[in-house]
């Protein structure tokens, strides 16, 4: 075994456990935060982090071009849906009231939804007079 493979071996099981530390401080704060906003940040920009360091740890250590494929694969898709589905979590918590507005510093989305906010039709009468 030559040099160079042992310390990329070495660097590569530091960085999945680096990797893997980063998303248990994920999982931590995704149990004491205290309310959507904050848990969405926590389940979401860790993770990702901790994902991309363990995956480049396995690709040190995997040296085939299909592995490393796969490893890119796994990271290019993990960057897209991560971002997405945290987005839509805090949405649908801001739509739904679960969301205390006096924490927000800056509520950009309350005048986006009041703009396009439908205006209700009048009522008419039974038809029967």
């Amino acid at each position: 075994m030559s040099v160079w493979t042992q310390f990329t071996d070495t660097f590569g099981a530091a960085l999945v456990f680096l990797g893997a530390a980063i998303c248990l401080l994920g999982v931590i704060g995704m149990l004491r935060l205290p309310d959507v906003l904050s848990r969405s940040h926590a389940a979401t920009k860790p993770q990702t982090l901790g994902l991309l360091l363990v995956l480049a740890g396995v690709a040190l250590r995997m040296r085939s071009g299909m592995d490393l494929a796969t490893l890119a694969l796994i990271g290019f898709f993990q960057l897209m849906t991560s971002p997405v589905a945290s987005h839509l979590v805090a949405r649908s918590a801001y739509r739904t009231g679960q969301i205390e507005h006096g924490d927000l510093l800056i509520d950009d989305l309350d005048e986006q939804l009041t703009e396009r906010a439908p205006e209700p039709e009048p009522e008419q009468g039974s038809g029967t007079s």
